[in-house]
């Protein structure tokens, strides 16, 4: 203080100004980084945009970018270019569609935004339904990002609307795709102690997105990619069934009950109960599909699936 004593106030301010601009920016920034470095994981339900809650809005609208998990949104809410368009409208922000892949290999980038910035990631359901995002929280966490959950419906509560009462399930399974060199059946020891304790069985379907071809794995490079396939109700029986006559231990058959469904959440969703027989005939339409497994059943539900008859 001295040594500047001596200079007019002019150099004073000349020399020290750009020093205490550095030095307050980076107060500021160190400020804002605590303020603002958050994930939101946002679920969005299952029928259209209007789904979201109002606090997951308010999370899409502040922050600085918006990706969508677009491996299984694509299809649920429609994203042709005027899907995608009336969802940005409705959300008022652009929207970065994130395909398997880029969620798979190249999260990281997308946590290290959210390092300086509020950065939303929409995920149709509820972000640890069917497809969990673990992975994605445990990584932004070890980075020292916060991250928010906004949770939502998804197919595992939304069945219920069935009748079958959710606390009588038992554990979920997945359908895979059969090919002819791979035909996995691990489900059916699930499947069988689920029914040997009188329980319902969710069967989630196969979805096949983005996935490379044979060939293109085998070349390496660019890498090609199989046409979009999403399993029915009727592939899925199919296949239950031909796993129970290779297993032949009577865990269900043709004349198990079961309840069908496609498009749960949406305006023209589909429910149909019948016997695995009845329901391999049944057109649910378009996808998502997925199956129950009808296990003991209490009156109150037999009342309600009345209404889903075949």
């Amino acid at each position: 203080l001295t040594f500047f004593s001596t200079w007019p106030l002019s150099e004073v301010y000349r020399v020290t100004e750009p020093l205490l601009s550095q030095f307050f920016n980076a107060i500021y920034q160190r400020g804002r980084r605590v303020v603002a470095e958050m994930l939101y994981i946002i679920g969005l339900g299952l029928g259209d945009e209007k789904d979201i809650t109002l606090r997951g809005l308010e999370a899409v609208k502040k922050s600085q970018k918006v990706y969508m998990e677009a491996y299984t949104s694509l299809l649920s809410f429609g994203l042709s270019a005027d899907g995608l368009s009336n969802l940005e409208k409705f959300y008022g922000k652009p929207i970065i569609l994130a395909d398997r892949e880029m969620v798979e290999e190249k999260a990281g980038d997308m946590i290290e935004e959210a390092v300086d910035n509020d950065i939303a990631f929409l995920v149709v359901g509820d972000p640890f339904g069917a497809t969990t995002h673990s992975d994605l929280v445990v990584r932004a966490k070890t980075l020292g990002v916060k991250v928010e959950v906004v949770h939502n419906a998804s197919v595992m509560n939304a069945v219920g609307i069935c009748g079958l009462q959710l606390y009588h399930y038992g554990e979920t399974v997945s359908i895979p795709f059969f090919t002819e060199t791979w035909r996995p059946d691990s489900f059916y020891e699930k499947i069988k102690k689920n029914r040997s304790l009188g329980l319902h069985t969710l069967c989630l379907l196969d979805i096949r997105v983005k996935e490379p071809t044979f060939e293109s794995l085998c070349r390496g490079g660019k890498k090609q990619y199989e046409p979009p396939r999403y399993m029915t109700v009727n592939t899925a029986i199919e296949q239950l069934l031909e796993v129970e006559q290779k297993h032949g231990d009577s865990v269900y058959g043709e004349d198990t009950e079961c309840v069908g469904f496609a498009r749960l959440g949406a305006e023209d969703q589909k429910i149909v109960a019948g016997t695995m027989k009845q329901l391999e005939s049944v057109d649910f339409g378009a996808p998502l599909h997925c199956l129950v497994i009808v296990g003991k059943t209490h009156p109150v539900e037999e009342e309600m699936l009345e209404f889903y008859k075949y």
